[in-house]
Order: structure tokens, then C-alpha cells, then sequence
């Protein structure tokens, strides 16, 4: 039924203006706007819809994953750009705040209504 249906995600955010200068300035997505929603235009054709939600609750999972090819230069360059990683219990982090324990290196951030993406170095 579906197969051949261009299906995408989305996730809610409560405040579009500023997820629109989170994901177009500081992480250099190109965003569209359009009937007060967002759309991020990621590499490889996979728009993402962005969407207003008055009760929005922040995703407890990833949502939305950036593979780099070098870890330490991303979070270096996004920390410069004023992200901030996570610290999760029984997780150990780096200096940097990346995981590296069994599995790609990640680091994960929050956007500015509390989603959490990630880095990850893919080899």
C-alpha cells in the first residue's frame, strides 16, 4: 500500500521561531516555513516536518541523528555555536561529553524545546 508513498517524520516543538534559528543557524540546516510550520531540508532528500504544539512534551529519545565522520570536530564546532551535551547516569562521557563505549562514538544535545538529537561518528 505504501511502498512507494515518499513518507517522512516530524516532531512538535513549542516555540517555531526559535527552532527555526536552532536547526537554520546553528546547526546550518536549511529550513523552509510554511502555513507556520518548518521543514528541514537534510541531506539526501529526508525533509523533516517541524510542527507547533501548545502542550508539547520534550521526545525522552532521540529524534533526529547526525552521522559525522569525525566526532570530536562536530561537537567541538557545535559546542563553539553554544550547544550544550547531555550527561546521562551510568553512561560515561568524555570531557567533550561523547560516549564511547561499545558502538559509534555519540553525543547528544537538546534543541531549544528540550528534543534530544545526537552526533555520531560513522566510520
Amino acid at each position: 500500500m505504501f511502498e512507494h508513498t515518499r513518507a517522512f517524520s516530524g516532531f512538535s516543538v513549542d516555540d517555531i521561531p526559535a527552532a527555526r534559528r536552532f536547526y537554520g543557524d546553528t546547526l546550518g540546516l536549511r529550513v523552509s516555513e510554511k502555513n507556520g510550520m518548518l521543514t528541514l531540508h537534510i541531506a539526501g532528500d529526508r525533509d523533516t516536518l517541524v510542527y507547533p504544539k501548545r502542550d508539547h512534551a520534550p521526545a525522552t529519545f532521540t529524534i533526529l541523528n547526525f552521522p559525522v565522520a569525525d566526532i570530536d570536530s562536530a561537537v567541538d564546532e557545535l559546542a563553539a555555536r553554544g550547544v550544550r551535551f547531555e550527561r546521562y547516569a551510568g553512561m560515561e562521557m568524555d570531557e567533550k561529553g561523547v560516549w564511547r563505549g561499545g558502538g559509534p562514538y555519540i553525543a547528544w544535545f537538546k534543541d531549544p524545546a528540550g528534543n534530544v538529537l545526537s552526533v555520531l561518528q560513522q566510520d
